[in-house]
Order: structure tokens, then C-alpha cells, then sequence
């Protein structure tokens, strides 16, 4: 059993970035595809779709520019052990905002950018640049 599929999903990219694999294929949630949404619309990702077969699968689309990949570094922040959450003033800068944080608020999931646009709190998912 897993504990944690997000962590899991964010593993297996960093995994295939490390072998400069083309693609993940991981097994489907709305949390997930909400995140690998993000990502693309970020341009970390070049697609994210969702694969209907026996089982629903989550397909993603890994971006590279000269051989070099866009993620560089990813990583989880909120645990099932530690969650960690933050009000409107206190949303992180990633990296003096060359990065971004994906966060779970009470509009859905954001990026950190949209949740300060947006003058809404939530909880840290995790970090990407």
C-alpha cells in the first residue's frame, strides 16, 4: 500500500529526468492530473494527459531543451506526517520566483503565483525548478 501517491508521482519524474526518459506513465488522480496541469501550463511539463484503458492511467510528457531537462529539481514539501500550510502573506518566493510551488487552496490546486494573485493561503505540495 502507499502512503503517499504524491510523493511517489513527484519521485518517478525526478527518476526519469535523472535517464532522460521521454515520458512517466503513473497511475491516475484528480490531484495528480491537477498538478501535472499546472506543471504544463508552467512549462515544466510538455503535456499531461489521461490514458482510459484497464486501468486509468496519468501520461506525462517530460520537457527537454537541448538534452537538458526543464525540472531540475522537485520535491515534496506537505507530508502526511507534517503537513504544512500558509496564509496569504506568507506564500513563498521559489527560488527569487524563477521557481514555483504548486499548493492545494480552497479553489483548487495553484501555483504560487496565481494563489498571490489570487490573495488565498493553502497547503505547500511541493516545489519545482
Amino acid at each position: 500500500m502507499m502512503t503517499d501517491p504524491i510523493a511517489d508521482m513527484l519521485t518517478r519524474i525526478r527518476n526519469a529526468v535523472a535517464v532522460n526518459k521521454p515520458e512517466v506513465v503513473l497511475p491516475y488522480s484528480k490531484i495528480k492530473h491537477a498538478i501535472a496541469k499546472i506543471l504544463v501550463k508552467e512549462a515544466y511539463l510538455d503535456s499531461a494527459e489521461k490514458i482510459e484503458e484497464k486501468l486509468c492511467q496519468l501520461r506525462l510528457v517530460l520537457k527537454y531543451s537541448d538534452k537538458r531537462p526543464a525540472i531540475t529539481h522537485i520535491k515534496r514539501i506537505s507530508k502526511p506526517g507534517r503537513r504544512v500550510y500558509v496564509n496569504q502573506e506568507s506564500i513563498p518566493f521559489v527560488l527569487n520566483d524563477l521557481g514555483i510551488a504548486v499548493m492545494s487552496t480552497s479553489r483548487g490546486v495553484m501555483s504560487n503565483k496565481q494563489a498571490r494573485r489570487a490573495r488565498v493561503g493553502g497547503e505547500l505540495i511541493c516545489e519545482v525548478w
